[in-house]
């Protein structure tokens, strides 16, 4: 059987995906097409303190979160294609592809106190060409050639600004999120929890799509953002792809805050969670990162979590508490 794929950027290329990052808040100009303007946000002041989080952005208890994790993910149809490779037609993902991607992203930013972003025309419509060109030439690519079946400057254009993949639009989206495949980077993830994300711009064929991501205009200015995050987070978030969280990783990111060298500490009540932490590439979505994977135990409903990284150059601390929303 052939797994989807995603990537973002084609530098780094691996055996199940490749990612580039774009420059961080505050980057300069002269960016590649897949290395533009990344992270965004102002972020948090230079507090000493420690930042903590101990309940979801969205403010509610686990019943909350139930419901709108159940209610957004109710509909996850994708659109029907309407292009054509033979004609080198973009086409359009009618109705409801689009506007159920849209909804899992914002879902997965609700969970995590992020704003929503919106869908932008334009944007989409690139990508649109972008996901046409994925399929018609059976890969992935952000620096697609000119010699590309069904090649177009504007398809171009989006495959270097979008997360892509081997699956649909709306597949795609959990697909980003549990991110196999850049143990480096996690910049699939990372994107679609940027301060700076929105508006996007989403296409798709029935096989491949495009996620406009870099260069928006997103102000949040949460100081850290962690996936799985702080509050409130249902069980079966680390189980909608075929890795789960515990394979991938857990991941932090931050603009204002530097992360490397980091060290992360996990405990369930009274027993330490063992974990191997390791500094990801900068820029993806946000200045800095950290991936830090479960060694030896897995992720149970019922349970909670406290995260606590040292070595940073603001300490973070919060928990993870796991409902199941069966």
């Amino acid at each position: 059987m052939t797994w989807p794929r995603a990537a973002l950027g084609a530098v780094l290329a691996g055996s199940f995906s490749a990612c580039v990052g774009g420059l961080g808040a505050g980057g300069g100009s002269g960016a590649s097409s897949d290395a533009s303007a990344g992270s965004g946000g102002t972020g948090a002041g230079g507090d000493s303190g420690t930042t903590s989080t101990t309940v979801a952005g969205a403010g509610g208890g686990g019943d909350d979160v139930c419901a709108r994790w159940k209610n957004d993910r109710a509909g996850l149809t994708e659109g029907v294609w309407s292009g054509s490779v033979a004609s080198c037609t973009p086409g359009d993902d009618a109705a409801p592809g689009r506007d159920n991607a849209l909804t899992l992203v914002n879902l997965y930013r609700w969970l995590d106190g992020l704003p929503p972003v919106a869908l932008d025309a334009q944007r989409s419509t690139a990508a649109q060409a972008c996901a046409l060109m994925m399929q018609a030439n059976g890969q992935l690519s952000h620096t697609p050639p000119m010699s590309w079946k069904c090649y177009t400057s504007s398809g171009a254009q989006a495959a270097g600004s979008s997360n892509i993949a081997t699956a649909a639009g709306v597949g795609a989206v959990d697909l980003y999120m549990v991110d196999p495949g850049n143990p480096m980077t996690m910049g699939h993830r990372r994107w679609i929890l940027s301060n700076s994300l929105g508006p996007i711009g989403v296409g798709s064929a029935s096989a491949f799509s495009c996620m406009w991501v870099i260069g928006g205009s997103g102000a949040a200015d949460k100081p850290f953002t962690a996936w799985p995050p702080a509050g409130k987070v249902p069980y079966q978030a680390w189980q909608v792809s075929f890795q789960n969280l515990d394979q991938t990783g857990w991941t932090i990111q931050s603009d204002p805050i530097q992360l490397a060298g980091a060290k992360v500490k996990v405990t369930d009540g009274a027993s330490d969670l063992p974990v191997d932490t390791v500094d990801l590439l900068p820029n993806y979505g946000a200045n800095a990162a950290l991936r830090f994977t479960p060694k030896g135990w897995q992720t149970a409903p019922g349970h909670t979590y406290h995260v606590t990284v040292t070595g940073a150059s603001q300490p973070i601390a919060y928990d993870v508490a796991v409902v199941d929303c069966n």
